[in-house]
């Protein structure tokens, strides 16, 4: 089994950047996919980014775009959520999610097997 934990969220302003950490244990990636999803309250679930382990290939949501950049490290297992030019509706907690095998579309939810307890961030205007 794995286990994700996230950190580094925290409280900042409009235009200030956090960096996101995901640590895995118990297992490795392989190549499955890890992605980024941020939920705010009373709001649905929105994809944010993903890494394919194997290759680095990465996937972004069209609103973070320009902004996060995720990226993985191999050696200590963790994914990376760099957060740039942040803004009052990127308040949300942010969960990492694993998947297990293969899958058509990593922006969906429900395509990940693994989940972490989330780390909230929230932007100050």
């Amino acid at each position: 089994q794995v286990q994700l934990v996230e950190s580094g969220g925290g409280m900042v302003q409009t235009g200030d950047s956090l960096r996101l950490s995901c640590a895995a244990s118990g297992r490795t990636f392989g190549r499955n996919a890890v992605g980024w999803f941020r939920q705010a309250p009373g709001k649905e679930r929105e994809f944010v980014a993903a890494v394919i382990w194997t290759s680095g290939v990465t996937l972004y949501s069209d609103s973070v775009k320009g902004r996060f950049t995720i990226s993985r490290d191999i050696a200590k297992n963790t994914v990376y959520l760099q957060m740039n030019s942040l803004r009052p509706d990127d308040t949300a907690v942010y969960y990492c999610a694993a998947t297990k095998y293969y899958a058509n579309n990593y922006s969906a939810s429900n395509q990940y097997d693994y989940w972490g307890q989330g780390t909230q961030v929230t932007v100050s205007s």
